[in-house]
């Protein structure tokens, strides 16, 4: 029993072992497009030159066969013809005076022969026996090599009869072609005997053997030459090729100065010379964007803080004017409260710019802790139970008894779902607003559904851009910047996360905020599904830039940008 164990145990590792290595020569082959080449090469290489030796081989069997069987049937006609001629010429007519005739003529045909066939002589059946005459043979022992087949094919024609046999050499198991011709004979005062004469094809098996071993040699060395030939030509196409990929690799990482080597003038040359005119061009246009953008950043954030100090002022003159709006006539206490409404949404505009210019210059930094994303989901919802009451909108909140700890940085997250639960009252049309929160082991995800008017699948794709409004006639009548969603997804993509949008005309829209539970976790799926159980009709998805089955490395579109 131990021992099947472990013949078992072996067994199982030899075939994971080779199982692994099929696996790595798979992989290897469909990895290096040089191998690829090569093993193509080959396989019709081997094809090739095995279906020509074969065809050679074959040929050559053949013609030495035909050559040989030729020279067998005249060398035979003519044995026979001398057999008989000698069975004519003799006088004897007594049993042993034939059997010594038959001991004298049998050894002569065998060295009359330029072969030195072997010779049989067998009294045909249906001739009545002559006593004391038997059948002679040069070789006893290979007297069965005449079947009763051939035996009868030879009593029933008149002409010489032949067929291939196997003739046993004299090392044991061993054998070689041969050929077997049969003939009549007219014996006087014995009647008719059977004539066989046994021709060795062993120097013609050497030869069709010398003539293999040099094809197959001579296969192989083709086969050797056809594979380096290859091997070189492919090794000489393929080096470009992946200096290229690796220049581009380096490119792609943000090595803008490399360029590929350039040999010669031929069409690698040529490639090379192209694609350094074409990285060339690329980093000067890559130099101007990021130069007009570094451009805008600085402006953007340049005149937001210069605009502080004229606010600064504004805001004060406003502020004594409205303290003072008791005293004014109606029409200019309006103006007042209006004026502070909108210096109120002033700023946060500023606030606002300030905060996307820290995004797009890459100074926005994240202020991780653990915390309970349910504290972080009240706390918003005690801010916007005040709108709420004043829009007629009911929140209903579903979330875990159990605490859902993440690392986040709470003032971005708190500010993302603001926004969304802000939205989403704006746009409930006084429905109700669901806001549910759930943890996996990967990740945590906060949904928030509104059923107002909904989106369709065009403003679902736009609703994470700047300034963007589905209807640009409908008024922000809760003071909205148009940056909101904008710097929620950036807040979401500084986490590791995604926000994605969901929404059909008339049921309602439905936005998802997905975090990693811990840094460096890379995002698969979410624990809330992003489009609602009660939806039906047409789906109208928005799906955040940076979630699975988009590209986050995607080139942005200039011309909806530039709109």
């Amino acid at each position: 029993m131990t021992a099947d164990r472990g013949s078992r145990r072996i067994m199982l590792r030899l075939a994971l072992r080779a199982r692994h290595l099929a696996r790595r020569g798979w992989y290897r082959w469909r990895a290096s497009l040089q191998v690829k080449v090569v093993t193509s090469t080959l396989v019709v290489g081997i094809v090739t030159v095995g279906a020509l030796g074969g065809y050679v081989s074959d040929r050559v069997r053949d013609g030495l066969f035909d050559e040989r069987l030729g020279q067998v049937l005249e060398e035979s006609g003519q044995l026979t013809s001398l057999a008989q001629s000698q069975f004519d010429a003799s006088s004897a007519v007594t049993g042993p005076a034939v059997q010594e005739l038959f001991g004298t003529l049998v050894p002569m045909l065998h060295g009359a022969g330029t072969s030195r066939p072997e010779v049989f002589l067998r009294r045909s059946t249906g001739t009545p026996g002559l006593a004391g005459v038997s059948d002679v043979s040069t070789r006893p022992e290979l007297d069965g090599i005449i079947s009763t087949e051939m035996r009868e094919a030879v009593r029933g024609s008149d002409v010489h009869r032949w067929t291939p046999v196997a003739v046993p050499q004299q090392d044991a198991g061993a054998w070689s072609p041969g050929v077997l011709v049969g003939s009549l004979v007219s014996v006087p005062a014995a009647g008719t005997y059977e004539l066989y004469t046994l021709y060795d094809l062993a120097p013609q098996q050497a030869t069709l053997e010398f003539v293999q071993r040099t094809l197959a040699v001579a296969g192989l060395v083709l086969l050797g030459l056809l594979g380096a030939m290859t091997w070189m030509v492919a090794r000489q196409t393929v080096r470009p090729v992946r200096a290229a990929a690796d220049v581009a690799e380096r490119l792609a990482e943000g090595n803008l100065e490399e360029r590929m080597t350039v040999h010669g003038v031929d069409e690698m040359a040529t490639l090379a010379r192209s694609f350094n005119e074409m990285a060339e061009s690329l980093h000067d246009q890559i130099n101007r964007m990021e130069t007009l953008s570094h451009l805008q950043r600085r402006f953007v954030s340049d005149v937001s803080h210069e605009l502080r100090t004229p606010l600064t002022t504004i805001r004060m003159a406003a502020e004594v004017i409205n303290d003072g709006r008791d005293g004014l006539d109606p029409s200019a206490r309006r103006s007042a409260e209006l004026l502070t409404t909108q210096l109120d949404r002033f700023e946060a505009l500023l606030a606002d710019l300030l905060e996307i210019s820290r995004f797009d210059a890459g100074a926005a930094m994240l202020d991780a802790e653990s915390r309970d994303l349910r504290d972080v989901v009240t706390g918003v919802l005690e801010q916007a139970v005040a709108l709420a009451a004043r829009r007629g909108v009911w929140l209903a909140v579903d979330t875990p008894e159990r605490p859902v700890m993440a690392d986040v940085d709470p003032r971005r997250v708190e500010r993302v779902l603001r926004n969304l639960v802000v939205n989403a009252i704006e746009h409930a049309e006084g429905r109700p607003v669901e806001i549910r929160l759930a943890g996996a082991p990967q990740s945590v995800a906060v949904t928030v559904r509104d059923h107002g008017v909904g989106m369709t699948a065009e403003e679902a794709a736009h609703v994470f851009d700047r300034f963007w409004r589905a209807d640009p006639a409908r008024a922000r009548t809760t003071g909205g910047t148009g940056l909101g969603l904008a710097i929620s997804i950036e807040d979401a993509h500084l986490h590791g996360g995604w926000l994605e949008a969901w929404g059909r005309p008339g049921q309602g829209a439905c936005f998802r905020l997905t975090l990693p539970r811990r840094a460096g976790i890379t995002l698969e799926s979410s624990p809330l599904p992003l489009e609602p159980e009660d939806a039906t009709g047409p789906v109208a998805p928005g799906r955040d830039p940076a979630s699975p089955g988009t590209d986050p490395a995607a080139v942005p579109d200039l011309d909806r940008l530039e709109a």
